[in-house]
């Protein structure tokens, strides 16, 4: 009886288990807004109207698909100021603003539409612009929503604006996806898999004899 109850319990079991690591997570396809630490991208603290760069600044913008900021892919490439500003002197009342945008993969793109190459830009705007000023400047035309959010930068893409879809139907490029496990053994997801299933089925077990005795 006991060892019916238990094989029983564990056969509900697996498949729950199994089913959880293939969940596919909901994303939402946007552009993300970046700032430039020295070689390093961090996400951007408020939106790109509310930034106000200063002269020497590099701020980045990345289409993708993610759940959240945490999730979020960066720009790629580690073209610095002086690089992307280079041809570009200084002038008196204006700043100049490096701009890198990177269009994103394929696999993000909406039905239909292939991403532009990326591209850099300086923006020499005046001293009190913002980073969205900046952007126009360089890379019109923009399409925003009735929320102020950024939904196209140089007209991609043509449609949609920050839509949720399937994180499965858009996997990351393979650049960017994690090393594999060359080891040989079992993942680690698997090993807690496998040690979840066992401290349950021996609750099942003792529960069981605690309610024959």
């Amino acid at each position: 009886m006991i060892r019916r109850a238990t094989v029983l319990f564990l056969a509900a079991l697996l498949p729950l288990l199994a089913g959880a690591g293939q969940a596919g997570a909901a994303g939402y396809r946007y552009w993300s807004f970046w700032e430039q630490d020295g070689t390093a991208w961090t996400y951007a603290t408020q939106g790109p109207s509310l930034a106000r760069p200063s002269d020497g600044d590099v701020h980045g913008f990345r289409f993708s698909v993610s759940e959240d900021s945490a999730d979020a892919t960066k720009p790629r490439g580690t073209a610095g100021f002086d690089t992307i500003c280079a041809k570009t002197p200084a002038a008196d009342g204006r700043k100049r603003v490096a701009l890198v945008i990177d269009f994103g993969t394929p696999a993000d793109a909406p039905s239909g539409e292939t991403p532009p190459a990326g591209r850099t830009a300086c923006a020499q705007v005046p001293e009190d612009a913002t980073t969205a000023e900046a952007l126009a400047s360089v890379a019109e035309p923009l399409r925003y929503d009735t929320n102020a959010l950024l939904c196209a930068i140089a007209g991609y893409p043509e449609k949609g604006c920050g839509e949720q879809v399937s994180a499965e139907k858009t996997p990351a490029p393979a650049e960017e996806k994690p090393e594999p496990d060359d080891s040989g053994g079992p993942s680690i997801g698997l090993m807690a898999g496998i040690a979840v299933v066992a401290l349950l089925g021996a609750a099942a077990i003792w529960q069981a004899r605690r309610r024959a005795s």
